[in-house]
């Protein structure tokens, strides 16, 4: 009996649910237009649940149920164009990845590791017989006394990271937590 009511309790939840269910109809975005972000909550870090770095248009978003909360200016690997084939390409990633973990780099400053290679990118360099390489991280810049950091900013210069100015990779630092998603797309 008590089944009986839990399946008649069940179909009647489904189709009020059904009742209220809502059609959104989206339409692509004009090409020069650029997507505005929200403005950032005081309590984000634990909102933040997607970074999608976007290589055409050289911009990491920061992304949460949805919504860019915020948007950065990046740059790539030297070979921008295509996705991360082997060791040495010097070509950012493109794909599904997390921050597995993070590091303060005398280098680099902070760094959040990506959790490149995954297994479709381990599989298509095995399968040429290459090494698919590692250590692809979100960083920022080196304090340099020759080159100021608006230099960096003006160009691709990692070996296939993605870096930020210091001060846009402190922010993402205190943001992002380890275990989120990383999409990098074209």
């Amino acid at each position: 009996m008590r089944v009986l009511l839990a399946f008649i309790g069940m179909m009647c939840a489904s189709c009020a649910h059904a009742a209220f269910t809502e059609t959104i109809i989206t339409r692509p975005l004009a090409p020069n237009s650029v997507p505005q972000a929200m403005p950032v909550p005081s309590n984000t870090q634990a909102l933040i649940d997607k970074v999608v770095v976007i290589k055409s248009t050289r911009q990491l978003q920061l992304i949460s149920r949805g919504v860019m909360m915020k948007a950065y200016r990046v740059s790539l690997g030297k070979q921008p164009r295509g996705a991360k084939a082997f060791e040495g390409d010097r070509r950012t990633p493109e794909g599904f990845y997390w921050v597995d973990w993070r590091k303060t780099s005398d280098r680099f400053n902070l760094a959040l590791h990506i959790s490149y290679p995954n297994v479709a990118d381990a599989a298509r360099a095995h399968s040429e017989g290459l090494n698919p390489g590692g250590m692809i991280m979100i960083h920022g810049t080196p304090i340099d006394e020759h080159y100021p950091e608006w230099y960096f900013a003006s160009l691709d210069w990692t070996d296939g990271c993605i870096a930020l100015k210091n001060d846009d990779m402190r922010e993402v630092w205190g943001l992002v937590k380890d275990g989120t998603l990383v999409e990098i797309r074209p």
